[in-house]
């Protein structure tokens, strides 16, 4: 007789029953996981990636809370939500400091598409920053239980090595699983800790080196909204293509195919033209939006000193005085020049006219 056989029969949980805080694990500072367990002894049937709502019990009257579950679907007698707590998330913050085994709470879901299983691919790019792990951890738990061999390169952003959510269970999964390629980046290196990894923010050229074969991927990208319009910039940079490129917010999870927005990334256009003027030179000129500014200046006869033409080395900033630009860097400008007005000639397209102080 099958073990199998045995097991009682469950029912699938559905939000109309309250579910039960049975643990609460750090992981990282100001993060913690939350694992839920229906007082039925119900099951969990959800696909790996998808977001729950809890309604949390503020002073001020109930709050909901939207967080991605970060355990997977193939480990269904609980359920995980994991939580990282901002300056302003009183949410997260209230649960960080209030929640813990055998308080009962209000869930609404699952809900949302992003998953893998809604998109089957050969090849898998799963990036993110912070807390945008859950959803990727989720997909990943699964992909492991099911004991194939996936082709996944995992790839997330943190301040430091120590704020990795994660980073021991899934390099333990990477270890079983060779299909599953670990890609960390660090803003900074942790005091007495060296670092010898991926260092700086995520650019084109870490994106290339660590997915070469990033065209013949299905990419999930889930970070703060800044984060996930430099990894888009990166890829359309690539000639990606972004049908196959799906995102989630950390403010806006969608529940259907249909509520997903349409990306309005400005994207240089070879077909249309804009003019360039160069004030200090008195000269002007038109090229298509698929030029770089550099390219432009060196049609004029003009000279604007360069380097790695690839928006690293910084060493053709020039000021501009005015228009709009697209600008795809690799760490070769800081912000603070971004605001003050500056770009990289070489990795910069306009969008229209556009004056440069050259």
């Amino acid at each position: 007789m099958s073990g199998l056989s045995l097991l009682p029969t469950r029912m699938i949980w559905d939000d109309t029953e309250p579910l039960e805080c049975v643990s609460v694990l750090p992981e990282a500072p100001n993060t913690a996981s939350f694992t839920f367990r229906a007082p039925s002894g119900a099951l969990f049937d959800y696909l790996p990636g998808q977001f729950l709502t809890l309604e949390l019990p503020l002073p001020d009257g109930p709050a909901y809370r939207t967080y991605t579950a970060s355990s997977s679907p193939s480990r269904p007698l609980s359920i995980t939500i994991t939580a990282k707590a901002q300056g302003d998330s009183s949410g997260t913050r209230w649960m960080l400091e209030n929640l813990r085994p055998g308080v009962r709470l209000k869930i609404r879901g699952p809900g949302g598409v992003f998953s893998h299983l809604n998109h089957p691919a050969e090849k898998y790019l799963f990036i993110s920053a912070g807390s945008g792990i859950t959803p990727m951890m989720s997909m990943a738990t699964y992909m492991f239980d099911l004991g194939n061999e996936p082709d996944v390169v995992f790839v997330n952003s943190a301040r430091r090595p120590s704020e990795i959510i994660f980073r021991e269970r899934l390099e333990q999964m990477a270890t079983r699983l060779p299909g599953l390629d670990l890609k960390w980046v660090v803003e900074q290196a942790d005091r007495y800790h060296p670092w010898t990894g991926y260092q700086g923010t995520i650019n084109q050229l870490m994106l290339g080196l660590m997915a070469p074969d990033y065209l013949e991927r299905e990419v999930f990208c889930c970070g703060p909204a800044p984060f996930m319009q430099a990894v888009r910039e990166a890829l359309q940079g690539f000639g990606f293509d972004m049908a196959r490129y799906h995102q989630e917010s950390f403010q806006a999870p969608v529940l259907s195919e249909a509520d997903v927005p349409a990306l309005t990334d400005p994207i240089p256009d070879e077909a249309l033209l804009a003019e360039v003027t160069f004030a200090a030179s008195g000269k002007s000129i038109q090229v298509g939006q698929g030029e770089t500014l550099l390219a432009a200046a060196r049609t004029a006869g003009l000279n604007i000193p360069s380097g790695c033409t690839f928006g690293i080395c910084g060493t053709c900033k020039v000021k501009k005085l005015s228009g709009e630009v697209h600008m795809v860097h690799n760490g070769g400008i800081s912000e603070d020049d971004i605001d003050a007005g500056f770009i990289l000639a070489c990795c910069s397209n306009p969008m229209g006219p556009v004056t440069l102080d050259v």
